[in-house]
């Protein structure tokens, strides 16, 4: 990696082409140049065989100037640096300061470029591109430009495991527009690769996050929680509203989209081997999950035939006898007693 600074004071970071593939590009170049310089020479000893030697000779030398050196240099100039062989390899030729280059700087490159390419079999172009840090030959010295790479492979981002079920729709009424994006990032690379962490590095890590989260969200983390957990579920809470906004909306709310990626089957992300309780967040499972809404037991009518509301019956309670049942909101009572 080379940094580059811009005349705007900006650092680019820049990948310069190494010997191998500037070698390909230049073979392909010259492989087309040669073929358009047989051709044109064919027809120019075709259309001149009337001629003395003398204007045979000069006529040579032109169309070896022509397309040896001033073709490289029309194409570099009007494609901005990318010739045939270097779109074909992924290379382009930018200044130094990262900009693309102009007429001069090719006109440099291909005047220099036939002294150590074509007449010394490229051995001086190669001599110069070992030794120079960043992969430059004389050309490019002369020139002030540089060759980079254009195609960079891409590493396969990772993907969030989902939050355990019993989190789903944890977090609905959570306020996330104070977090920072840096925050968002480090979180999702943090969720990507915390398999490949130390147990005890990641705990640390996760426990700094949830802690800078809960700061920006000024919502304190749910007690005994894992906060690998919930990290997950408060990004998987952002990522569902953004699906809201992006989509207009949908029918199903917030708690059940959420719910229905978190139960959902995904490959590589059930429970972990080698995690504490095979529980794929660092930590393990806590040793009670919370309920979100605690079942209600309703008992049942003191007296046969007594009607009228009730009201729910506490477990445990001594007075649960004597009260009437009560049954959920729109549901007829059945007199059925939940067993315990």
């Amino acid at each position: 990696m080379s940094e580059l600074v811009t005349g705007e004071a900006v650092a680019l970071e820049l990948r310069p082409a190494r010997l191998p593939s500037r070698a390909l590009a230049v073979l392909i170049d010259l492989a087309l140049a040669m073929a358009v310089y047989l051709a044109v020479t064919v027809a120019l000893v075709a259309a001149s065989a009337s001629l003395d030697d003398a204007a045979q000779v000069a006529i040579s030398i032109a169309a070896f100037l022509l397309v040896l050196v001033g073709g490289p240099i029309a194409v570099e100039t009007l494609s901005h640096g990318r010739s045939l062989g270097k779109l074909a390899v992924g290379l382009r030729v930018v200044r130094d300061d990262g900009g693309p280059i102009r007429f001069r700087h090719a006109l440099v490159r291909g005047a220099i470029g036939v002294v150590e390419i074509v007449m010394t079999f490229g051995v001086v172009a190669c001599t110069a591109s070992l030794v120079s840090a960043r992969g430059r030959r004389l050309g490019d010295v002369f020139a002030g430009t540089l060759v980079v790479r254009e195609r960079i492979p891409v590493a396969p981002s990772g993907f969030v495991p989902p939050p355990p079920p019993w989190l789903a729709g944890r977090f609905t009424e959570l306020d996330l527009s104070a977090v920072p994006d840096g925050l968002w990032l480090a979180i999702r690379q943090y969720l990507t690769r915390m398999h490949q962490l130390d147990q005890q590095v990641g705990l640390a890590m996760a426990a700094r996050l949830a802690s800078e989260l809960a700061a920006s969200t000024g919502t304190p983390a749910p007690q005994g929680v894992p906060p690998g957990a919930y990290l997950a579920a408060v990004v998987q809470e952002r990522q569902a509203r953004e699906a809201r906004r992006a989509f207009g909306g949908g029918t199903a709310g917030p708690a059940k989209a959420a719910h229905a990626s978190a139960s959902s089957p995904v490959a590589g992300y059930g429970p972990a081997a080698g995690v504490p309780g095979g529980y794929p967040y660092p930590g393990g499972r806590p040793a009670a999950a919370p309920s979100p809404q605690p079942p209600v037991a309703y008992g049942r009518a003191a007296a046969p035939g007594a009607g009228g509301p009730g009201v729910p019956a506490a477990a445990g309670d001594p007075s649960e006898a004597s009260r009437p049942a009560v049954p959920p909101e729109g549901r007829p009572a059945s007199g059925f007693v939940p067993p315990a």
